[in-house]
């Protein structure tokens, strides 16, 4: 069975160094992304440091794993739009513009949390994506994001 690999394990190395989703951050959380049908998933499981209350996850990494999630959907859906099979390291390469997120609900730490991304607008070089992030069935967070794809040389 083939390995499916997020996309951003096909970001440049230069990319790899995010603290969301950079894969060759090492103390980062190095999030994932994938096509799960027409809509995006990524799975975190939460540590006890990423605590603001006992039992509860912190919001400002709530607000990260939405974030980093969009952006790793947004070049998926840039990927799929302009037919690039993603091969090393080849992926489109985006950054957030606008970031909106809403706490729902408190998020336990003791459980995976699910992001779930769905393209709302793609045009051009700028992608929108509405998020959720679930912890079982219960939706705790929901974002928008606005990804604008950078060239490849981007932070170079």
């Amino acid at each position: 069975m083939k390995e499916i690999k997020a996309v951003q394990d096909y970001y440049p190395d230069h990319f790899g160094q995010c603290y969301g989703c950079g894969r060759l951050n090492e103390v980062g959380l190095q999030l994932k992304t994938v096509w799960n049908g027409d809509e995006t998933l990524t799975l975190f499981v939460p540590r006890s440091y990423h605590t603001a209350i006992p039992g509860f996850v912190y919001g400002g990494l709530l607000a990260s794993l939405i974030d980093c999630h969009g952006t790793g959907s947004a070049a998926l859906a840039l990927a799929r739009d302009q037919n690039i099979e993603l091969t090393e390291y080849n992926a489109p390469r985006c950054v957030t513009a606008s970031l909106k997120v809403d706490y729902l609900k408190p998020t336990p730490i003791n459980s995976e949390l699910r992001i779930v991304g769905k393209i709302k607008e793609l045009k051009g070089r700028k992608v929108i994506i509405e998020a959720s992030l679930f912890s079982g069935e219960t939706e705790c967070v929901k974002g928008e994001i606005i990804a604008i794809q950078v060239p490849d040389n981007f932070g170079e």
